[in-house]
C-alpha cells in the first residue's frame, strides 16, 4: 500500500466508522463492496461525500462510482486522475 492509499484507507476508516480496522487491513486490491469489506449502498454514498470532501472531487453517476469504489486502489487511481477544485468546507 503506497501513501495516498494509506491515507485514503485512514480517511474512509474514520469516514464509515470502522473502528475495528487499521489501514494495513485493507487489502488495496480488495474489492470495498460485498466479499472486501463488505461496503452496501448506504456507504457507498457515504464514500461519494468523503471523496468529495477530502479531494474536492464528484462522483457523477453510479457508472463512474462502480469503477471508482471497485478496490482501495481503483478509487485512488480515480483520485489522482481527476482535476481538482478545493474541498467542501467543512459544517459547523
Amino acid at each position: 500500500m503506497n501513501d495516498s492509499q494509506r491515507i485514503l484507507a485512514e480517511r474512509i476508516i474514520a469516514g464509515l466508522n470502522l473502528e475495528d480496522l487499521k489501514p494495513a487491513d485493507i487489502d488495496p486490491q480488495a474489492p470495498l463492496f460485498g466479499e472486501g469489506l463488505k461496503l452496501d449502498s448506504i456507504d457507498a454514498l457515504e464514500l461519494a461525500v468523503i471523496v468529495e470532501r477530502n479531494y474536492g472531487i464528484r462522483i457523477p453517476n453510479m457508472d463512474v462510482g462502480k469503477q471508482a469504489f471497485a478496490s482501495l486502489a481503483a478509487l485512488d487511481a480515480f483520485i489522482t486522475s481527476q482535476p481538482r477544485s478545493a474541498p467542501a468546507a467543512p459544517r459547523s
